[in-house]
Protein backbone atom coordinates (compact mmCIF):
# COMPACT_ATOMS: atom_id res chain seq x y z
CA UNK A 1 0.00 0.00 0.00
CA UNK A 2 2.83 2.40 0.94
CA UNK A 3 4.48 1.76 -2.90
CA UNK A 4 1.27 2.51 -4.64
CA UNK A 5 0.14 5.52 -2.00
CA UNK A 6 3.51 7.11 -2.78
CA UNK A 7 3.27 6.81 -6.18
CA UNK A 8 -0.28 8.19 -6.32
CA UNK A 9 1.05 11.50 -4.34
CA UNK A 10 3.60 11.35 -7.25
CA UNK A 11 0.98 12.07 -9.71
CA UNK A 12 -0.74 14.40 -8.04
CA UNK A 13 2.42 16.50 -7.51
CA UNK A 14 3.27 16.54 -11.27
CA UNK A 15 4.51 19.55 -12.85
CA UNK A 16 1.33 20.50 -14.56
CA UNK A 17 -1.03 23.08 -14.41
CA UNK A 18 -4.14 20.65 -14.61
CA UNK A 19 -4.32 17.61 -12.82
CA UNK A 20 -7.37 14.78 -12.40
CA UNK A 21 -6.23 11.65 -9.95
CA UNK A 22 -8.83 9.16 -9.73
CA UNK A 23 -9.35 6.46 -6.86
CA UNK A 24 -10.92 5.31 -4.79
CA UNK A 25 -11.94 6.31 -0.97
CA UNK A 26 -8.69 5.88 0.22
CA UNK A 27 -7.49 4.20 3.45
CA UNK A 28 -6.77 6.23 6.32
CA UNK A 29 -2.45 5.01 6.39
CA UNK A 30 -2.68 5.97 2.42
CA UNK A 31 -3.73 9.72 3.51
CA UNK A 32 -1.38 9.99 5.49
CA UNK A 33 0.81 9.35 3.06
CA UNK A 34 -0.62 11.56 -0.01
CA UNK A 35 -1.31 14.40 2.74
CA UNK A 36 -4.06 16.13 0.77
CA UNK A 37 -7.61 15.60 0.78
CA UNK A 38 -9.95 14.46 -2.41
CA UNK A 39 -11.77 17.71 -3.84
CA UNK A 40 -14.87 15.88 -5.13
CA UNK A 41 -16.41 12.57 -5.07
CA UNK A 42 -18.62 11.61 -7.92
CA UNK A 43 -21.02 8.49 -8.18
CA UNK A 44 -21.66 6.70 -11.18
CA UNK A 45 -25.61 7.82 -10.75
CA UNK A 46 -24.92 11.13 -11.32
CA UNK A 47 -24.23 10.32 -15.10
CA UNK A 48 -26.40 8.32 -16.36
CA UNK A 49 -26.08 4.87 -14.71
CA UNK A 50 -28.08 3.22 -11.99
CA UNK A 51 -25.28 2.45 -9.49
CA UNK A 52 -23.41 3.54 -6.94
CA UNK A 53 -19.65 3.25 -6.62
CA UNK A 54 -17.71 6.33 -4.50
CA UNK A 55 -14.96 7.79 -6.75
CA UNK A 56 -12.74 10.62 -5.81
CA UNK A 57 -11.31 13.35 -7.76
CA UNK A 58 -8.08 15.62 -6.88
CA UNK A 59 -8.34 18.55 -9.12
CA UNK A 60 -6.05 20.88 -9.17
CA UNK A 61 -6.73 23.75 -12.22
CA UNK A 62 -10.11 22.37 -13.03
CA UNK A 63 -13.65 23.16 -11.88
CA UNK A 64 -15.58 20.42 -9.85
CA UNK A 65 -17.45 17.86 -12.49
CA UNK A 66 -20.92 18.50 -12.56
CA UNK A 67 -24.03 15.65 -12.39
CA UNK A 68 -24.76 15.60 -16.06
CA UNK A 69 -27.81 12.82 -15.31
CA UNK A 70 -29.21 11.66 -11.95
CA UNK A 71 -30.93 8.40 -11.77
CA UNK A 72 -32.78 7.56 -9.39
CA UNK A 73 -32.06 3.59 -9.38
CA UNK A 74 -29.37 2.82 -7.30
CA UNK A 75 -27.32 -0.35 -6.77
CA UNK A 76 -24.10 -1.08 -5.14
CA UNK A 77 -23.49 -3.93 -7.46
CA UNK A 78 -19.48 -3.16 -8.09
CA UNK A 79 -19.36 -3.13 -3.98
CA UNK A 80 -21.19 -6.65 -3.69
CA UNK A 81 -19.00 -8.37 -6.54
CA UNK A 82 -18.04 -11.91 -5.42
CA UNK A 83 -13.94 -13.14 -5.16
CA UNK A 84 -12.92 -13.85 -8.71
CA UNK A 85 -10.10 -13.78 -11.14
CA UNK A 86 -11.51 -10.63 -12.74
CA UNK A 87 -12.67 -8.49 -9.64
CA UNK A 88 -10.11 -6.00 -9.61
CA UNK A 89 -10.46 -5.50 -12.84
CA UNK A 90 -14.31 -5.01 -12.61
CA UNK A 91 -13.92 -2.69 -9.59
CA UNK A 92 -11.60 -0.49 -11.47
CA UNK A 93 -13.24 0.48 -14.53
CA UNK A 94 -14.49 4.13 -15.17
CA UNK A 95 -17.68 4.73 -15.97
CA UNK A 96 -18.28 6.37 -19.82
CA UNK A 97 -21.21 8.74 -18.46
CA UNK A 98 -17.62 10.04 -15.82
CA UNK A 99 -15.56 9.89 -18.64
CA UNK A 100 -17.94 11.70 -20.90
CA UNK A 101 -18.49 14.50 -18.63
CA UNK A 102 -15.23 15.37 -17.92
CA UNK A 103 -14.36 15.40 -21.38
CA UNK A 104 -17.36 17.64 -22.49
CA UNK A 105 -16.89 19.77 -19.12
CA UNK A 106 -13.01 20.24 -19.18
CA UNK A 107 -12.09 19.66 -22.88
CA UNK A 108 -12.21 23.39 -23.45
CA UNK A 109 -10.54 24.16 -20.66
CA UNK A 110 -7.60 21.51 -21.46
CA UNK A 111 -7.78 22.91 -25.22
CA UNK A 112 -7.84 26.86 -24.27
CA UNK A 113 -3.84 25.74 -22.99
CA UNK A 114 -2.26 23.84 -26.11
CA UNK A 115 -0.45 25.63 -28.74
CA UNK A 116 -2.06 23.95 -31.46
CA UNK A 117 1.96 24.20 -33.75
CA UNK A 118 3.77 21.47 -31.13
CA UNK A 119 0.53 19.83 -29.09
CA UNK A 120 2.19 21.04 -26.09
Amino acid sequence: MAQGAEFFRKCLNANAKRVCVENPIPHKYAVEIIREKYSQIVQPWQFGHGETKATCLWLRGLPLLLPTNVVPGRVGRIHRLPPGPNRSKLRAVTYSGIARAMAEQWGSTLNAGCDSTNGA
